[in-house]
């Protein structure tokens, strides 16, 4: 992204003074879909990195994947490795008579720390399907099976089922400027900030599949605690999707949305950020805390929103 296209958007305080500052990019989008307001260019491209998981789960869906409504919120999601998220990744996997073998993600541990320790006190270790974007990873290889694409090459750029999802995060996002290569492994697109609102807010306005089954299983989602999982659950009718390299997309199914990332990276000013802009747009988020900035286990300070 452009340095030019970057604009203070939250500030970490310590013991009453201002510590840091941190710059981006965010686009508040009104009911009827116009721009209410923006700080920053919300045309600057960006990775929305997962984040665009919902658009790819829709491409899948759209192109004749069937799945039940809470294995497509595990397609959409960065799950935290709990045992319900593994079982939904796996009934995936099974379904298309496939094993955890032919996931191609990164090995890691859960996000949950409580299931990572639980998973290393029994003696595991990091694996494809433990990784948060399993998931996503399973339901490519199921696009695979139904239409007898290879499997073992899945995640280069010109594999089918690639093309297929690049293709229509454009045509959903106004166009792909780029396409690199995520964590996990898979070709990750690079749209504009403001095409990513846009896009997610179609889902929302439209009913699609994945909107329902994330709002229906925002568990999945994210996990127990976390921060997409607690905004859906606290606003009925919302989606939320993080991403890495602090991006963050919500929408309503009355058409309100909201587009961010933080140009650092740090993902503390996501949530400040992203609640500020949710309340300019007359949401109740009032029973969703932002951690506070600790000194000796106490709260010394806070981050808080610019915009």
């Amino acid at each position: 992204m452009e340095r030019e296209a970057i604009v203070p958007v939250a500030e970490t305080t310590r013991n009453g003074v201002v510590e840091s500052i941190h710059h981006g990019v965010v686009v508040a989008l009104a009911s009827d879909g116009s721009t209410a307001w923006s700080a920053g260019d919300p045309g600057t491209a960006v990775y929305p990195r997962s984040s665009l998981k919902p658009l790819q789960a829709q491409a899948l869906v759209d192109a004749g994947l069937e799945l039940e409504p809470d294995e497509l919120a595990i397609a959409c999601g960065s799950h935290a490795g709990e045992p319900m998220h593994i079982d939904a990744v796996m009934r995936i996997l099974t379904r298309f008579g496939l094993s955890e073998a032919a996931l191609r993600n990164t090995p890691n541990l859960p996000l949950s720390t409580a299931a990572a320790e639980a998973i290393l006190r029994a003696g595991g270790t990091p694996s494809a399907l433990l990784q948060n974007c399993s998931g996503k990873h399973a339901s490519m290889l199921a696009m695979c099976v139904v239409n007898g694409w290879s499997l073992d090459d899945y995640l280069d750029i010109d594999h089918p089922v690639q093309k297929l999802i690049d293709s229509s995060v454009g045509a959903a996002s106004g166009g792909v400027s780029h396409t690199g290569i995520d964590g996990c492994g898979a070709p990750t697109a690079m749209i504009t900030l403001v095409g990513l609102a846009r896009a997610v807010r179609e889902l929302a306005v439209d009913g699609a599949a994945t909107f329902v089954a994330m709002t229906a299983h925002p568990e999945l989602v994210d996990g127990e605690g976390r921060a997409d999982t607690t905004l859906m659950r606290a606003v009925p009718g919302l989606v939320a999707k993080g991403g890495a390299e602090a991006v963050y997309v919500a929408a309503h199914t009355d058409g309100r949305a909201v587009a961010l990332k933080v140009a650092d990276g740090g993902d503390r000013a996501r949530l400040p950020v992203m609640l500020a802009a949710l309340r300019s747009l007359d949401f109740d988020v009032s029973n969703i805390d932002v951690p506070p900035v600790l000194g000796h286990d106490r709260p010394v300070g806070e981050v808080r929103s610019l915009v």
